[in-house]
C-alpha cells in the first residue's frame, strides 16, 4: 500500500502527540489535527491495513518501526523547512503552513541539500 500525503500528515500527527504523551487515541489526533471523527477513524484503519500504527483493544495507537520511519521523516522535514522559511523572512505561521505543503513533495535529494545548506547556515 502506497501511503498518500495524507497517511504521512496522520502519522507525523500521531508522532508528535506520543512525544507529549505515551498514550494516544483516536480522540486525540480528532482534536490535533482539527478533523472529524469519521475522517481519522478511516485513516486509523487503513494505517492499520498497511501496518504503520498497531491500536490496542483499549483504543491506544503505537507507531510500529515502518509508522516511525515515515513519521520522523516528515516531522525531521516540517522541522527543518519551517526553521529554513522563517530564517529568510517568513512569519512562523505561514512558514509552518508552506512546511506542510512542500514536505510531502520534495525529493530527498532536494531536501537533503537543504538540511546540508542549513546545517551551514542556519542555527
Amino acid at each position: 500500500m502506497a501511503l498518500q500525503e495524507s497517511g504521512e500528515m496522520y502519522l507525523e500527527s500521531i508522532y508528535v502527540l506520543l512525544q507529549k504523551s505515551n498514550f494516544v487515541r483516536s480522540i486525540d489526533v480528532c482534536e490535533y489535527m482539527g478533523f472529524s471523527k469519521p475522517s481519522v477513524s478511516r485513516a486509523v484503519g487503513l494505517l492499520k491495513e498497511g501496518e504503520y500504527i498497531v491500536v490496542d483493544p483499549d483504543g491506544y495507537i503505537t507507531l510500529t518501526d515502518k509508522g516511525v520511519e515515515v513519521a520522523t521523516k516528515m516531522y525531521e522535514r516540517h522541522t527543518l523547512l519551517t526553521k529554513f522559511l522563517m530564517n529568510l523572512g517568513v512569519s512562523e505561521e505561514v512558514a509552518t503552513d508552506d512546511a506542510c505543503k512542500i514536505e510531502h513533495h520534495l525529493s530527498d535529494e532536494s531536501f537533503e541539500a537543504l538540511k546540508k545548506h542549513a546545517e551551514k547556515y542556519i542555527n
